[in-house]
């Protein structure tokens, strides 16, 4: 009996239909903790390159000189670094209009394009970071009852051959309904982490979103000041 109800023996008896979801849990499994351990190297990059970012721009350097650090890195399309790229090249464009144009009255409507600029950055890199995200809200949500569906599948296929027999035991039923709730228990195998990982995820995504949102604030005013000031003097 305790040959019967080995784990392997269990899977392999099943029936195909069984066989079938337990297979497919195990696939999503296998997924999402590669969507886990790819997705927590990338935040934990991003935030790292965020506050090494940080530091370096309220550390009081010039602007422009930053901007020719961060161009010339192999950070320059990711994160923050990303966003302050954004705006500043914007800026700078719109600073060359202004003065190649003699328009004194443009400052509020070149912030609005360095603004818009770091706003499509900005939600480039929220869409970048969210990738994989649903895939494990789907697998955190489905797999319980794709394997309870295994579960029901394999108990009635049990009671359907204990109906077959005059006088069933426990040896009979037992082997059946276990291999049936094993598929109830890969579904939560794979469910539990992804669910819980998506929670962290979309907790760090939120805290990063706020930070980014923070940071562009804090730059458009700073460029605003300058766009003002080209705004007064053009020919500086």
């Amino acid at each position: 009996m305790n040959n019967e109800l080995s784990l392997t023996h269990l899977i392999f008896d099943a029936s195909l239909l069984v066989q079938l979801v337990m297979a497919g849990l195990m696939v999503a499994s296998v997924l999402s903790w590669i969507i886990i351990v790819s997705k927590r190297r990338m935040l934990g990059r991003i935030q790292r390159s965020a506050n090494r970012f940080e530091d370096r721009f309220w550390s009081g350097g010039q602007i422009s000189e930053i901007y020719d650090r961060v161009k010339g890195s192999d950070h320059a399309d990711h994160g923050m670094e990303a966003l302050f790229l954004a705006g500043y090249e914007e800026y700078r464009r719109q600073r060359s209009n202004m003065q190649q144009n003699d328009d004194r009255g443009a400052d509020e409507s070149a912030a609005g394009a360095v603004q818009r600029a770091m706003r499509v950055a900005q939600m480039r890199e929220v869409d970048r970071m969210e990738g994989g995200l649903p895939v494990l809200a789907t697998i955190g949500s489905t797999s319980p009852y794709v394997g309870l569906f295994g579960t029901v599948w394999g108990i009635m296929h049990a009671f359907i051959a204990i109906g077959n027999v005059k006088q069933a035991t426990l040896a009979m039923v037992a082997p059946g309904i276990a291999e049936a709730l094993i598929a109830t228990a890969i579904g939560l195998f794979a469910a539990i982490p992804a669910v819980i990982a998506y929670n962290i995820f979309t907790s760090q995504l939120d805290r990063l979103e706020s930070r980014f949102q923070a940071f562009s604030e804090e730059l458009v005013g700073i460029l605003e000041r300058g766009l003002q000031s080209t705004s007064r003097r053009p020919e500086a």
